[in-house]
C-alpha cells in the first residue's frame, strides 16, 4: 500500500511541474488559467492522497474547499473573458 500511495505522490510531483511549465509558457491567457485550474486539481489529489496515508478525515474537508475555491475562481474567469474585459458592477 505505501509503494502505491509513494507512486502516485510521485505522479502527481511530476504532472505538478509538467502543468507550471504549461502556467508560465502558456501561449493565452486562457490556457493559463486552465493550467490554474489543473493544478489546483492536482494539490487537491495530493491532499486526498495525504488523507489516505494518515487516515486523516479532516483533510478532505480541505480538498473540498480548495477544489471548490478553484471552480469558483475558474467560473469568474470565464464570466470575465465573455463580458469581453473588465465590469462595472
Amino acid at each position: 500500500m505505501q509503494i502505491l500511495i509513494h507512486l502516485s505522490f510521485a505522479i502527481l510531483a511530476i504532472s505538478m511541474v509538467l502543468c507550471f511549465v504549461r502556467l508560465v509558457i502558456g501561449p493565452s491567457l486562457p490556457d493559463r488559467v486552465v493550467a490554474l485550474e489543473l493544478l489546483s486539481m492536482i494539490i487537491v489529489g495530493i491532499i486526498g492522497i495525504h488523507a489516505l496515508q494518515s487516515d486523516e478525515t479532516s483533510f478532505l474537508d480541505v480538498a473540498i474547499v480548495v477544489a471548490l475555491m478553484s471552480f469558483l475562481a475558474t467560473v469568474g474567469f470565464a464570466r470575465f473573458l465573455e463580458r469581453g474585459g473588465r465590469r462595472d458592477d
